[in-house]
């Protein structure tokens, strides 16, 4: 992966491949920082392997988010979505996610799942905008400061 100048411009390139073992302490890092109640160490790390599509986003070679999601069968679902806070807002997450469901899509997988906070607006936006539907609603499933949210 390489700069590409335009003019007097510099383009980040960016790059969206698997997450590897060797991506796992700098995404678990991400996740630390992307999250207000973050993922355990133990939950992170025992979330790949063989039932797992798991994918970085890099600019300039360096992993900026990730995603973790499950498969079975000809359903997944997408566990965890971060991207490092320095770089939220400039469409790295929807790029990561399109990827997702375009190698998902030729895995032959039929349904792709996933949760958001309720006041996760911006998430619940891009989902939104790439055609994600609500399904149903789990009560006070996620942890706040000051008790659960839906």
């Amino acid at each position: 992966m390489q700069n590409a100048i335009f003019g007097n411009k510099s383009i980040n390139m960016k790059t969206i491949s698997p997450l590897n073992p060797a991506d796992l302490p700098l995404a678990w890092e991400i996740e630390k920082l992307s999250h207000s109640f973050p993922w355990s160490e133990e939950t992170f790390y025992s979330n790949q392997g063989d039932h797992y599509f798991n994918l970085k986003i890099c600019i300039d070679n360096i992993i900026v988010g990730f995603a973790i999601t499950q498969l079975i069968l000809d359903e997944a679902t997408l566990f965890n979505i971060a991207i490092h806070p320095d770089y939220q807002g400039k469409g790295y997450g929807k790029a990561l996610l399109l990827e997702l469901i375009d190698n998902i899509e030729r895995k032959d997988i039929a349904t792709l799942w996933l949760e958001v906070r309720e006041s996760n607006q911006k998430a619940s936006n891009l989902y939104e905008s790439i055609g994600f539907n609500f399904v149903s609603k789990r009560k006070n499933y996620y942890p706040t400061k000051n008790g659960n949210e839906d």
